[in-house]
């Protein structure tokens, strides 16, 4: 058997990771930071104890700092900011901190889309009440408003609710004295900005039209912003949902409908596990850090926290994300190449390639099976392709196993993802010649 070539794995290849500095910034950290820094400070703890719950102040204030650098905003203050373990548990995070059964009647997610959120969603009491979304490329939003604002009315109908007024609605004083917390009618799940799988970037005119739905239905927007500081070509980021929420808050409101759920393991190292959320307001970012793990113990990383907060401070993170951006690019564009090459043109698309992990790709024929083609792609040659099955909303099947596939090119050698890819068309033509 040849060796395992693997575009499902959605990681950077070893080689790529900043191990030199990231051994450099712990050892720096651990051994110099004096504990008396810390001894009366009640918004800061040493790298070494207990975290506070929203994390560290003075990393948070790194972290606003390079945000609103990136995007050339000033208004970011560090209490708009969570600091987490990472993304997947910010997620689970936010579900645990702003739904629950009773409250919370729907969920929505954008398809295709990240497939293990499924699990998140199901463990918060949503199994059989996800929607799926389809994602629209080429129209007039990015994903499919119409059927999204239909179902949203719908359901409101349905359970004899009125769209919210002047006011926020759903806030709930808390049992353990933790102040009052806001629980969403429905919420939404989506990766707008290099979008997993789908490699779209949704446009400004999407992401307002979102917040106009999420503020009359009470959708809480939850997005994954975890590619946003990867665009190949160096181009600013789009405003965050986040941002536009913050942007546009009516008067007198105290939460906002979003959360940018972040995360340094798409642009330090994904065992890093730390992350980062930005709300609108900074009441609801501190109902993020009160559940009741936080509570317990402190943010879930703060060792790692200000570690980050050192390669942000000393320049390491920007010329990390730099080198990422370069290998990726270079890898998206050979990916590009080797599949105009490969696939019938008639009958195949694919997005992405610009910027995030990875491309999504099309093929849409009478008679044939992707999911079909790409197993024995994996038999014969030991070529792993991820089929748009695996991509699916739990529940609300949309048929993408048959066209669908996702390839990441953070992982693969470019001579790896070449050769790949010619076995794909190979196959492909193989068991279906009328493609060609």
């Amino acid at each position: 058997m040849p060796k395992q070539i693997n575009f499902f794995k959605g990681h950077p290849t070893l080689d790529l990771l900043p191990k030199k500095a990231l051994s450099e910034a712990f050892a720096k950290v651990i051994s110099e930071t004096a504990h008396t820094d810390y001894e009366s400070d009640p918004e800061n703890r040493h790298p070494l104890q207990y975290g506070t719950d929203l994390g560290n102040l003075t990393a948070r204030e790194s972290v606003a700092r390079w945000v609103n650098k990136q995007f050339g905003r000033t208004s970011l203050h560090p209490d708009q900011i969570n600091l987490t373990g990472g993304s997947s548990y910010g997620s689970q995070n936010i579900l645990l901190a702003t739904t629950n059964t009773e409250t919370t009647l729907q969920a929505f997610v954008v398809l295709p889309t990240y497939f293990l959120i499924n699990y998140a969603f199901i463990d918060a009491g949503f199994e059989n009440k996800m929607t799926a979304v389809r994602e629209t490329p080429g129209g007039e939003f990015d994903i499919d408003i119409e059927f999204l604002e239909k179902k949203l009315t719908e359901l409101d109908d349905k359970h004899g609710l009125k769209p919210v007024g002047d006011k926020e609605i759903n806030i709930f004083p808390d049992p353990t004295g933790r102040g009052v917390r806001k629980q969403y009618r429905y919420v939404m799940y989506l990766v707008p900005t290099f979008s997993n799988p789908g490699g779209l970037t949704y446009t400004d005119a999407t992401r307002s039209k979102l917040i106009e739905l999420a503020r009359k239905h009470d959708l809480l927007l939850l997005s994954d912003d975890v590619y946003d500081h990867l665009n190949y070509e160096g181009k600013p980021p789009v405003r965050k949902l986040s941002q536009i929420d913050e942007d546009t808050l009516p008067e007198g409101w105290k939460f906002g409908n979003t959360v940018s759920n972040s995360s340094f393991s798409k642009i330090i190292a994904p065992g890093l596990r730390v992350g980062w959320q930005e709300t609108a307001t900074p009441t609801l970012a501190l109902q993020l850090s009160g559940t009741g793990a936080n509570k317990s113990g402190g943010t879930p990383g703060q060792l790692n926290s200000v570690v980050v907060q050192h390669f942000i401070e000393d320049g390491t993170l920007d010329e990390t994300i730099e080198h990422y951006k370069k290998t990726y690019k270079s890898r998206a564009v050979t990916l590009k190449k080797a599949l105009d090459e490969a696939l019938p043109a008639k009958y195949s698309k694919y997005y992405g390639g610009d910027g995030g992990y990875f491309v999504w790709v099309e093929i849409e024929a009478p008679d044939v099976d992707i999911a079909e083609v790409l197993s024995k792609l994996q038999k014969e040659h030991n070529v792993v392709i991820a089929a748009g099955g695996n991509f699916e909303v739990e529940g609300d099947s949309l048929g993408w196993n048959k066209v669908g596939a996702r390839l990441c090119v953070a992982l693969l050698e470019e001579e790896e993802i070449k050769e790949g890819i010619e076995k794909w068309g190979q196959v492909l033509k193989q068991a279906h010649p009328q493609l060609y």
